[in-house]
Order: C-alpha cells, then structure tokens, then sequence
C-alpha cells in the first residue's frame, strides 16, 4: 500500500462536466411548479430525503430511523457536542471495575401514560441481549454479564470485563416493560418517552409533536433533492438538511431568503467490498480499487472543498484517532500492477457490479468513481435502487461493490460491531462478511484493558491493519448542512454527525409574527373608534 500525506495533481475538466448541475433544467422545473399552492402551513415542515423504516430501537439501523428515534425515546446516556457521553435519563458511578451503577434523574411519562422506571431499563437491555431476538446491537452490548434492577431508580450492570467506555454504549431508547411482554409493534407504533411523539405517519410524511410547546413539525419526503431546493424557495417546506449536491448548495448560498449554515463532518463514507466474493476478496484487487479513486480531485471539483478526505472510521479530531495515519496514495500506475499480478488489464478488464441508492448525486460519485476504475482496467456496472431495495441488498450481503455512510459513530464498541467476526448480519453490521483473527484479537485485547490509555493504543493499531487490509476504502467526511427560511423558522444549527436533535429547539417564528401584527391591528381598531 502506497501512502501519501501531501495533495496531488487533479484531472479537473471532466470532473466539472459530471459535477455541474442543469441550471436550464431547475429553471425549467421551477416554471412548471410555480402554479404550486405556497401558503404557509400551520406547522415546521422539514423536507428528508428518506423516511425512518423502523421505530424500535432494538432493531433500527438506518440513519433516518436512528435519528427520529432519538427524538421519540430517551435512553440512559446520550453525546455532547464533542462527543463525549453524558447523563440523558440517569447520571453513573463506577463503584467496581467491572461494575457500574445508574441511578435516574427523571422518570418521564412514556407515550401509554405509564412512568419509565428500571424496570424497563432492565427489559430493553434484556431483550437486546437476547440472541433469539436478534438484535443487531446485540454484539456492542455482549461485554453486559448481568443486569441487577436495585429498585425504580437504581440499577447495576455487571460487566464480563473491565470497560472505561461503558456509559457511552448505553444510548438505546428504553421501551416500557409491559409492552416488551406483549405483542405491540415498536417497528410501526412507537411508545417513547422522548421530548417527541408521533402524532401520524403515512409513506411520505410523518408529523411529530414536541411535548414541551405541542409545536408540530412535519418531516416531509421529497427524494429529488432539486425538487426539495425548489420547495423549501416557495415555501412549501421550511428546513432541509444534508443530502445536496455541492451544486444545489451554491445555488441557495446565494438565495436572500434563507440561511444557510455548514459544519465539519465526522459521518464516514467509504466503498465497501463483499469479502465472500472471489474477486473482491482478492487483496490486490481492493487495493488497486484504493489506489485508483482521486479523491482529492473529487473533493476539491464535486465537492467544492465541503468535505475532508478520511482514513479511518473516526476523524482527526476525536480521541481514538490516529494521527500518523496518512492518506492512501492516489496512483494509478500501482494499481495496474497490482491488477496485472491478478491477470487483469486494460485489454483483459476486470469486470465488478457497484450498487448505489438512486439519489442523484451519489449516483453522480458512482460514475466518476466508475470513470477513474476504468482507467487502470476496471470495468464497473453501476446498478441503483430505492433506499430500501439497496439497504436490504447490502445487509443480505448481494453485492460486490457499494457505498454508504456511516452515521453517529462515536464510541469504540462501534470496530466489533463492523468487523468482528462474530458480528456478520443479523448479529451485528459486518456486511462484507470480513473475517480476521488479527482483528478479532486486537478488538477483544482493546475491549479487555482497564485503562482508556491501552485502550486507544489497541484501537488505533486496529485502525492502522484496517488500512492495511482494506475490508473498506475510507472516502470522506462531508461536511454538514442545514438550510431554512429564517423569516418562518430559527434556532437550528448543523451538528457534526447531522443529528435532529436541533429540532428540539427550533422556533416557528412567523405564526408569532403574524399574531403579534393581528394584536396590533386590532388595538389599533380599538382606539381609531
């Protein structure tokens, strides 16, 4: 593996043709939508390009769900904005090395109107440690040897070994203990006791209510994300997050009636290889693939320097970081050779299937990333799919080639639940069926030290064979993005790993704006008689 620590020369003129967006077709678009009903609505609509397909929190592993989920329970523990674990629901003590003690500071009403106490604390850990379950969170929790309810507020976790991260593992949404017990859906009918309820839902909106003000904000589906540019200008949604092309991104930089706010990314994306596959199990050939994406060319022409080049899982900035680590070198001769050590080139191509979801602008990465694999003899057939077909796809394991993100990692027992052996799906999130003793014993050594000290040592030589072995090619961290009319809405920021937790605090400021001129009016009329 080559490496480089410096940027390198970029081929910038075919990129700029395959990244820039048809002004002419969103002008277009624009005129045959403009005829559109843009009266405001009675509540905050946040345009998402996908939907929560799963309300349990058990079971939800997809971005969308996870962050609506977070909004309709509350767990134990829940992330600072420097991703540090801190108190949600109880506040901890480590009274033994392998023991730690909850104890609540609030016992909210779930949705049933029934108080949550350790009880169903007890019960959601339990049915996640379940293995007839089958919980895919279940391999992050396996270090819990026994959960001991001490009464309604207090509780013990008795640990199989020492482990200074522990709390941070503890932010699953705790479910009520009556309800685990019977035959209620959680996947489809959510019973919470988050600072949100969920008030209707259908395939393209869900309308949530925020229990402090009753505030309602409905999060509305417009997968076409020029289409979602075009209604968050005429009003139709007032907030949109994320999932923009650079191109659209420039477009509304320079639209007055929104506000437009970005933030360094800690989301890891990467392309990711089946390694039950006999081509794409071959070493050389997932290194010729590393070696053959520019991605400093990508970033610097598609995503107009929005994004940050990775290595590893966790950002530079964060405490499990590697510093040393530098960037796989951009060079396409290795490669070559690399793929003629494997009997393939340029007049013999190796012949590879990517999935993507059907989102345009990923779609628009496929192809320059399929572009520059069939410069060192790579011949790459792009297939995309809706959300759930493609999701579905990658955690069956039918695939060569995809790419996704990595969404909210912040705590270590995340490297057990990629690539453990032991964490294949439905047991954990191990899509590429990667398998290594060397990593299995690295990840059990970290998980077994006392000290966070050895800990991140351990962990960031996992980090460096990762690398080295290349179950993923680490792409980027893009940065994150919030636009909305800051006429009709205001306190909501980009967060790092673009959470929704904002949606806490933003304000519905133009229905106040209307009343407060309705009051003025009137008292005007008053004294006018």
């Amino acid at each position: 593996m080559r490496f480089a620590s410096s940027a390198h020369p970029m081929f910038g003129n075919w990129l700029r043709c395959k990244a820039a967006p048809s002004m002419g077709c969103l002008v277009l678009v624009l005129l045959l939508v403009g005829g559109c009903d843009s009266s405001p609505p009675s509540h905050i609509r946040f345009g998402v390009q996908s939907l929560p397909v799963n309300f349990d929190p058990r079971y939800a592993t997809d971005a969308a769900s996870e962050r609506v989920n977070h909004l309709l329970y509350r767990g134990l523990v829940r992330f600072d904005q420097d991703r540090r674990a801190i108190p949600d629901l109880a506040q901890w003590s480590r009274t033994q090395p392998n023991l730690y003690r909850f104890r609540l500071l609030d016992q909210p009403l779930f949705d049933d109107g029934s108080r949550l106490g350790m009880q169903d604390v007890a019960a959601t850990y339990e049915a996640i440690l379940d293995p007839q379950k089958h919980s895919p969170h279940r391999s992050t929790l396996s270090v819990i040897e026994e959960i001991r309810v001490v009464d309604d507020t207090t509780l013990e976790f008795v640990l199989k070994r020492p482990d200074p991260f522990f709390p941070s593992y503890l932010v699953t949404g705790i479910l009520p203990a009556g309800l685990l017990d019977s035959v209620h859906d959680f996947s489809q009918q959510p019973v919470g006791s988050g600072r949100f309820r969920l008030l209707e839902r259908n395939a393209s909106r869900l309308l949530l209510q925020r229990k402090s003000d009753r505030q309602k904000i409905e999060l509305v589906l417009v997968k076409d994300p020029a289409i979602r540019v075009l209604k968050l200008l005429q009003g139709e949604i007032q907030l949109m997050q994320n999932d923009l092309s650079p191109s659209l991104v420039e477009y509304l930089s320079l639209q007055p009636e929104v506000e437009l706010s970005t933030t360094p990314g800690s989301n890891f994306t990467y392309l990711g290889f089946n390694l039950e596959d006999p081509l794409t199990a071959d070493h050389r050939i997932r290194e010729a693939i590393a070696h053959a994406i520019d991605r400093e060319a990508i970033l610097h022409y598609v995503f107009h320097d929005r994004a940050r080049p990775a290595d590893a899982l966790f950002p530079p900035e964060h405490q499990l970081a590697d510093r040393s680590m530098k960037t796989i070198l951009y060079d396409q001769q290795h490669a070559r050779d690399l793929l003629s050590q494997a009997g393939y080139d340029l007049q013999h191509p190796l012949r590879l299937t990517y999935k993507t979801s059907s989102d345009p602008f990923r779609l628009r990465l496929a192809t320059i990333i399929q572009h520059q694999l069939a410069e060192v003899g790579i011949e790459v057939v792009i297939k995309s799919y809706d959300w759930g077909t493609f999701f579905g796809d990658i955690k069956s394991g039918n695939f060569q080639l995809y790419s996704l993100t990595w969404v909210g990692i912040k705590t270590p027992d995340t490297f057990r639940y990629i690539f453990h052996s032991d964490s294949i799906p439905p047991a954990g999130a191990n899509r590429g069926r990667y398998r290594s003793q060397q990593v299995d014993r690295l990840i059990e050594s970290a998980e077994a030290q006392t000290q966070i000290e050895q800990q991140i040592f351990l962990y960031q030589q996992l980090q460096r064979h990762l690398l080295s072995e290349l179950p993923y090619v680490p792409l980027w961290y893009e940065d994150q993005l919030v636009v909305y009319r800051h006429q009709q809405v205001a306190e909501y920021r980009a967060t790092t790993d673009g959470n929704y937790d904002a949606l806490e605090q933003i304000q519905w400021i133009e229905s106040h704006n209307r009343t407060e001129t309705s009051s003025k009016s009137s008292s005007a009329s008053a004294g006018s008689n």
